[in-house]
């Protein structure tokens, strides 16, 4: 049995038989981790990565972020001067997106934009999309990001809610990327806020959530 990665608390093991991949559910806080025995290591991750050509030539891309900082920003835009895209990629979308309202926009990725800008900074707002399903330790970067959010600001995730049952979980489509290791529902989010005193802002249900640091 391991140990959850975000609460500590006991797992239960999902095994694959497709592809043989093992997983760790969460019983208290839901969170489910593939087995290490299956991460990919660096380099396979970043040619991964760069198979990703988001630009703002994508319109789909594009839009999606727009409808983003549309639902989960722009209602807060008068609190918002000064944010941060940690994850940004090569593209840049997100980034650019935001300066178009007014936001102004740092810049972080461990492989496109890897000097950590934000390390002596405090934002309004923090922004990681599509991140958070990567990594080894989401706590620990859940916790290094809220430093350097203001009180009073803002962390907004965006990460594919997992389904509730093992079995719809083991049909997701989400899990087939070789790249994603860990995965989050409102369960594992509540759990966060309430382990770091945040309010919930807002949801979608689907794959977004904006904290809000008392």
């Amino acid at each position: 049995m391991k140990i959850c990665k975000i609460c500590s608390n006991k797992t239960t093991k999902i095994v694959d038989t497709k592809s043989s991949k093992e997983y760790y559910k969460c019983a208290t806080c839901n969170y489910i981790a593939l087995d290490e025995r299956f991460y990919v290591d660096e380099v396979r991750q970043r040619a991964h990565y760069d198979k990703h050509h988001n630009t703002l030539e994508s319109l789909g891309y594009v839009k999606m972020f727009e409808d983003l900082v549309c639902e989960f920003v722009l209602p807060y835009r008068e609190e918002i001067k000064t944010s941060l895209d940690f994850g940004c990629g090569e593209g840049e979308v997100l980034p650019i997106v935001l300066e178009r309202e007014g936001i102004f926009c740092d810049r972080y990725d461990l492989h496109y934009f890897p000097k950590k800008i934000y390390k002596d900074k405090e934002y309004d707002l923090i922004l990681s999309t599509e991140v958070f399903e990567h990594l080894q330790n989401p706590l620990e970067l859940f916790a290094e990001l809220l430093l350097h959010v203001r009180q009073g600001g803002y962390l907004l995730l965006m990460s594919a809610f997992h389904p509730s049952s093992d079995e719809e979980f083991l049909k997701w489509w989400y899990i087939r990327d070789i790249t994603h290791i860990g995965f989050f529902d409102l369960n594992t989010l509540s759990y966060l806020s309430e382990k770091f005193e945040l309010e919930i802002v807002k949801h979608n249900f689907k794959n977004s959530i904006l904290f809000k640091k008392k």
